[in-house]
């Protein structure tokens, strides 16, 4: 089956070499075709150029995208959708005064969604995980990493792998699979932390590998929660099971760990709320994707990543949701990407590139998705007409979405 957009007033993101990724000065540019068109055949990016070079292809669907942008569906590398319940008791607690802390301190926090979850049919997470599923698919994400972490006993964090599993089956979207066992110390092991860490070595992570349910693993390295030597055994752990470590780190304290994830050669540090000059340097000669997390910001009210000091100290940055029930209850890209540009000052250009390729590479995907280029998967969002692709992050509040394609097909 052929597809063919015509008329596209802008053409966004267009890499006719491969890239896996862009760093730096490199990230302000957004390589861009005016009045194009763009084939698609069958779930595959066939062929794009302008309009005066279109093909004659009377056999083909014609999209009529006049006036339109289009541009790679978003690489959302960091989400939490798989949950059961909500926490909105929490948003009210803090409203009222109570720090991320102190709520988790009181058995809210990680610990709450953890019952929610062992009190929940694997069924029953499934049906609300899916409805947040279809929900970001419309918002525009073509690709979405889905963590565990609400289990913290061994047939929860199963059953929430199973669940990301049997979306991965069902949905045409792009889904990577990361195990985060260590997540946060269930309360029975709070002062055994060497005893938790044994299940999720000896326990949870052979039968994950058994039945194949994981991509990456994950740890949350931060003070009072996992320390750098207990995450780094976490990551040890899953290189034997093949499994390449994302980790949650300098969210709220720089604690070196963002050098022990470079050292095992982590796919990705995420959050990095708070950024040293000497975590800088360390990601400057590194493999590992950054990656901002910009609307858990602006939930709880913690500092932004420096984007700006980041990028101009030559590192790539990509952007993601944090999609959660605790601290980012939203999977819209389109929010992150305006979020970014008005607290991050990044540019449009920067987002961009921060959301969709550097997103790809966060999750091992930058062969298949995150660019237009010939061979890629035909993931794109077919914008309203609209006057600059500066509208996007500019009319933050406004959906601004007229179509989006995944797998060749109309969502």
């Amino acid at each position: 089956m052929k597809t063919l957009l015509i008329n596209i007033k802008e053409l966004l993101q267009v890499r006719d070499t491969p890239i896996d990724k862009v760093s730096g000065a490199a990230m302000s540019k957004l390589p861009t075709i005016e009045n194009a068109f763009l084939l698609i055949e069958d779930n595959l990016i066939s062929d794009f150029g302008k309009m005066e070079d279109m093909p004659q292809l009377p056999e083909a669907q014609i999209i009529d995208a006049t006036g339109k942008t289009v541009l790679p569906a978003w690489c959302d590398s960091h989400t939490h959708i798989v949950y059961a319940g909500n926490r909105v008791q929490e948003f009210v607690d803090r409203i009222n005064g109570l720090s991320y802390e102190e709520i988790a301190n009181r058995g809210g926090g990680i610990l709450n969604s953890a019952k929610k979850l062992n009190e929940t049919s694997e069924e029953e997470i499934y049906q609300q995980s899916k409805q947040r599923l279809e929900e970001v698919m419309k918002q525009g994400s073509g690709a979405v990493e889905i963590k565990s972490g609400y289990g913290l006993t061994v047939e929860g964090e199963l059953k929430m792998l199973r669940v990301i599993k049997k979306l991965k089956e069902n949905y045409p979207v792009a889904i990577k699979s990361t195990f985060l066992g260590a997540h946060a110390f269930p309360t029975e092991y709070k002062e055994n932390h060497s005893g938790y860490i044994d299940v999720i070595v000896n326990e949870m992570l052979p039968k994950i590998a058994a039945e194949n349910l994981a991509d990456y693993i994950d740890a949350f390295l931060e003070t009072g929660y996992f320390s750098i030597e207990e995450t780094e055994r976490i990551m040890e752990a899953g290189k034997k099971y093949g499994l390449p470590a994302k980790i949650h780190v300098n969210q709220f304290t720089a604690i070196n760990g963002i050098e022990a994830c470079v050292k095992h050669k982590a796919l990705s540090v995420d959050h990095l709320e708070i950024v040293t000059d000497e975590d800088i340097e360390i990601l400057k000669n590194s493999d590992t994707m950054p990656v901002a997390l910009p609307s858990c910001s602006y939930f709880i009210s913690i500092p932004y990543t420096p984007a700006r000091k980041m990028i101009e100290a030559g590192l790539p940055l990509a952007l993601a949701t944090d999609f959660n029930p605790g601290t980012t209850p939203s999977g819209n890209m389109n929010f992150v990407v305006a979020t970014a540009c008005i607290k991050m000052k990044m540019t449009p250009e920067e987002a961009i590139n921060a959301a969709t390729i550097n997103g790809a590479y966060a999750m091992g995907l930058s062969e298949t998705h995150g660019s237009i280029t010939k061979g890629k998967r035909a993931n794109l969002i077919i914008t309203k007409p609209i006057t600059s692709f500066y509208q996007l992050p500019y009319a933050f509040g406004t959906n601004l979405i007229d179509q989006v394609i995944i797998e060749g097909k109309l969502v």
